[in-house]
């Protein structure tokens, strides 16, 4: 039963006499010990940052003599005890909690520092079962939460960060905190154990293979605050999750100025679709722009996988994100700073050609490491009014989708060749999406139209004005595999295809009208292979 709030007004200013110190990351808090003890505040401590504070020859009281009680099992019971969340929780200014102090020997609390227990450090690290367990904080969020909660009285610091505007702020008004000071440290200090929790309940559902959990909640902490959003007028942040996989989230930023809203999201899907090229494989190149590819390429070497990308659709690629798949070398970075681009996303980078970048002061240059696997399992979320939509990331892979060939004839090795690579960047396609591709290069892309029929049109479109741009006797769809993320409803969308001069089909299957599709394939003597999935993104 909740208990009625009895309405007694909280203080402005509070006097912070004792204070608890309990980290996991004891980043500065030696510093921030030594500076409390010189405001005559009393420190409580625990464990290893009681070891800490006494090693630094500072006066600090262990919790454990606080509570009469000693810590046991491993430490794991040592502030969960009346006399440390008594202590948190009383409201000063009432008589009764004054009383119930009084009576069981309870000291009030003033300001309790505190971080948890490294659980996302040692999942992304990939512990075991019961490390991963052992690193589940208890006492920690309970005497935040316990803080937070009694802000009106109590000051709660989660982060090594806050030290600094806390010492500020005790410093510049006799050792108080004021009440806007102490709410907005228990917003955080809430939103921190929210955080910490969805890290733990994501962590079991995938442990446990739930895949569809009762509660789903997704965490992050603040990586950036934006100028603005996918539009001037809407206010953004960027959030990171603690997921280890290789991409924007976790690159490093070499140069350049602060990366948008829309950057984020472009390079993300840039370096998402690249990955599907393995660099033992060789070379290869994706150029995005609003989330969908211009072109994508493999090549001989990287230069010759960035200039194939771009000969797909030179113009769309102007101030686009280009996405690497081994390390960025000085040839390509010469062609790339030939042409206005907001990011360059890449494993990683030669000293040469980070110098050339260095000409484009404003043109962002990431590193990842290595490459995300397209394989990986995973989640994707996205929000609609009033909920969350989730589900599992789109992992599969077309080397491992066992092919069927519907048709007469069936595809060349040439041909099989380029279907798979065709339907590797359908998947990365805003639907409905249809992908022209040759010799490992796309020769036109159509996505995001409300009909397959434009799609194809379009993407023949692209290639015509790529191949008078390149001064080519005819485009490139002419001998090329096509590729539809979904099935063909109709064969007028294999058609459009077939008239742009593609003689290779890849697509899931599965409409009603399959029949018709394989007949007018068959007539105009296309080969065509169902892959059974498909790979609709929206």
């Amino acid at each position: 039963m909740a208990v009625v709030s009895k309405k007694i007004p909280a203080p402005d200013r509070v006097k912070i006499k004792t204070a608890l110190l309990s980290v996991s990351d004891k980043a500065g808090i030696v510093e921030l010990a030594r500076a409390l003890n010189a405001m005559g505040v009393r420190l409580l401590s625990t464990g290893g940052t009681h070891k800490a504070i006494a090693g630094a020859g500072l006066p600090v009281t262990d919790v454990s003599d606080v509570t009469e009680f000693p810590e046991i099992m491993d430490g794991r019971v040592k502030t969960l005890h009346p006399r440390v969340h008594g202590g948190l929780l009383a409201i000063r200014d009432d008589a009764e909690h004054q009383q119930a102090m009084r009576e069981h020997g309870i000291e009030a609390i003033d300001l309790t520092v505190i971080n948890l227990y490294p659980f996302e450090e040692v999942r992304a690290a990939g512990g075991d079962y019961p490390t991963t367990v052992e690193n589940i904080d208890i006492g920690g969020p309970a005497m935040i939460r316990a803080s937070a909660k009694n802000h009106a009285y109590v000051t709660i610091v989660t982060d090594p960060a806050d030290y600094e505007p806390l010492l500020a702020a005790l410093t510049s008004d006799d050792c108080q905190t004021s009440y806007a000071l102490r709410q907005q440290f228990a917003a955080k200090a809430f939103a921190r154990t929210a955080a910490y929790d969805t890290m733990i309940s994501n962590w079991f559902a995938d442990a446990l293979s739930i895949d569809v959990p009762m509660y789903r909640t997704i965490g992050g902490v603040l990586k950036e605050k934006m100028r603005y959003g996918e539009n001037p007028h809407q206010s953004a942040a960027f959030y990171v999750t603690g997921d280890d996989r290789p991409g924007v989230a976790n690159a490093t930023l070499l140069q350049g100025k602060q990366l948008s809203y829309n950057n984020i999201n472009d390079t993300d899907a840039a370096f998402e679709l690249v990955a599907e090229f393995a660099p033992e494989n060789g070379p290869a190149c994706a150029i995005i722009k609003h989330a969908n590819p211009c072109g994508v390429a493999t090549g001989s070497t990287l230069v010759d996988a960035y200039k194939r990308a771009l000969a797909c659709d030179s113009v769309s690629a102007f101030g686009g994100i280009i996405a690497l798949n081994q390390t960025l070398d000085a040839a390509t970075a010469e062609e790339i700073v030939k042409l206005f681009t907001e990011v360059i996303i890449a494993p990683d980078v030669t000293e040469e050609a980070k110098a050339i970048i260095a000409r484009k002061a404003n043109l962002r240059l990431l590193t990842t490491g290595r490459l995300p696997d397209p394989r990986a399992a995973g989640i994707t979320a996205k929000t609609v009014s009033g909920g969350l939509l989730v589900q599992s990331r789109d992992n599969v892979v077309v080397e491992d989708l066992d092919l069927r060939v519907v048709t007469r004839r069936a595809p060349t090795p040439t041909e099989l060749e380029d279907m798979k690579f065709a339907f590797k960047i359908a998947k990365h396609v805003k639907s409905n999406a249809v992908i022209y591709a040759k010799d490992g290069q796309t020769a036109g892309i159509g996505a995001g139209q409300m009909s397959r029929v434009d799609s194809a049109r379009i993407a023949a479109m692209k290639a015509e004005d790529a191949a008078k741009a390149l001064g080519l006797a005819q485009p490139l769809t002419r001998g090329s595999a096509v590729a539809s993320e979904a099935f063909y409803p109709f064969a007028d969308g294999l058609l459009a295809a077939i008239a742009a001069g593609a003689t290779a089909v890849i697509q899931p299957g599965g409409s009603m009208r399959d029949e018709e599709v394989i007949a007018a394939a068959d007539e105009h003597g296309v080969a065509m292979v169902f892959t059974g999935i498909r790979h609709f993104r929206h």
